[in-house]
């Protein structure tokens, strides 16, 4: 039986029935795919694929996120694969979508990863699993505290040379708002790069220095110590900030331990 689904880019596809050899090349629904309960489906993973360890060890993988071994998944024979507006390659997704079904995910904020979660789950038969951690997120994320009456500033990077942070239409920024937080760079759209002058002028309190896709070490902390001494300087694991799957149930916990620091 034909089943049909748009996706978050708008793009129609066409599945024949439930997907039986999925490939996922974006690792945070990848992490989603093996807590829905799709261990026997899922055929194909990236090397960046390394949430659960064991799928990472013992899945086939088929390149990078973006750098994809096209001929790999061809032989895979997908009837699904799930990818990522913005973390894949637009050019070899477009080949992939010539011969197999292509779900494209588009997220910003945390309504946006819920509503992906719910999608995949309806697309793979498991419809309940994702019902419960979409409940299991939502309570998380509303035992947030974040109302303080003057928010933090903060600045988030994630990259060196040239220094790189996130602007108001990024996931992570969606992220440290729900934090209660205000980012230093929300007038800058998407991962801008910057100085460490500029990040003097904006006097942020804190700065989290995340472990992807740059991984921050101590001696970063004190690279910008020496211009923010005043500042809060902190390792932040990326992943809490960035993976918009199933991770997202133990974010909230890990937030609240910042805001306590």
């Amino acid at each position: 039986m034909q089943r049909r689904f748009t996706d978050m880019t708008g793009r129609e596809l066409i599945l024949q029935g439930i997907p039986r050899r999925i490939v996922s090349v974006v690792p945070s629904q990848t992490e989603l795919l093996a807590d829905l309960g799709l261990e026997q489906e899922v055929a194909g993973i990236t090397r960046f694929c390394i949430h659960p360890e064991q799928w990472f060890r013992s899945k086939q993988r088929v390149g990078g996120t973006k750098q994809l071994h096209l001929d790999k998944i061809t032989a895979i024979a997908p009837d699904l694969i799930l990818a990522n507006k913005e973390e894949n390659t637009k050019t070899e997704i477009e080949a992939l979508a010539q011969q197999f079904p292509v779900w494209i995910s588009d997220i910003s904020t945390l309504e946006g990863a819920l509503h992906m979660i719910c999608e995949v789950a309806h697309i793979t038969g498991k419809e309940p699993a994702g019902e419960q951690l979409n409940e299991i997120i939502r309570a998380g994320f509303n035992t947030l505290n974040n109302r303080k009456t003057k928010p933090l500033k903060v600045a988030y990077f994630i990259w060196r040379r040239p220094w790189m942070t996130v602007g108001r239409d990024t996931f992570i920024h969606d992220m440290l708002q729900r934090c209660g937080w205000q980012n230093v760079y929300e007038q800058r759209t998407r991962y801008p790069e910057t100085t460490l002058e500029e990040l003097r002028s904006l006097e942020p309190d804190l700065v989290l220095l995340s472990s992807e896709p740059y991984p921050f070490k101590e001696q970063h902390i004190r690279e910008i110590n020496t211009v923010l001494p005043q500042a809060d300087i902190r390792l932040a694991d990326g992943e809490m900030f960035s993976w918009y799957g199933s991770r997202l149930q133990w974010a909230p916990a890990y937030f609240s331990g910042l805001q306590t620091c």
